[in-house]
């Protein structure tokens, strides 16, 4: 995917947040052991650094979500961190977004922070970031 079609899908999933620009997606992707999977319907950025990888962002579009896209998408994208060496990943996630919870705990992972504040939705107060965790080595 380019980073315009990664910015469309992005403001699509993220209506209530400041969505990624293409020159945001575009400067993230130019990083070593940055990489998108997915395709138009859900993607994923991830970023591997050592033996650690970040979960950057993952948006499905509206009219695709609770199909099992996000899920599929996640998988792949830990498989690919895992290749390029990531032993673990992280994420964060607001606190009120209870499908994306939901599907980080059904995916393995775990809450093992809090970050207060760390979301601004654009009609509302700030919201707290679950920092979330989970092995990509079965340990």
């Amino acid at each position: 995917m380019t980073p315009q079609e990664l910015a469309r899908l992005h403001a699509a999933a993220f209506s209530a947040t400041r969505a990624w620009s293409a020159d945001e997606f575009a400067g993230l992707l130019r990083h070593p052991g940055t990489f998108a999977v997915g395709d138009a319907r859900s993607f994923a950025l991830i970023r591997t650094v050592l033996d650690e990888a970040e979960l950057l962002t993952i948006a499905t579009a509206p009219d695709m979500r609770r199909q099992g896209l996000a899920r599929a998408t996640l998988t792949a994208g830990e498989r690919r961190a895992q290749t390029e060496g990531a032993a673990r990943i992280f994420l964060e996630v607001a606190e009120d977004n209870e499908a994306a919870i939901a599907l980080y705990t059904a995916s393995g992972y775990r809450q093992i922070g809090r970050r207060p504040g760390y979301y601004l939705p654009k009609d509302g107060a700030p919201l707290a970031a679950l920092v979330m965790r989970k092995s990509l080595t079965g340990t």
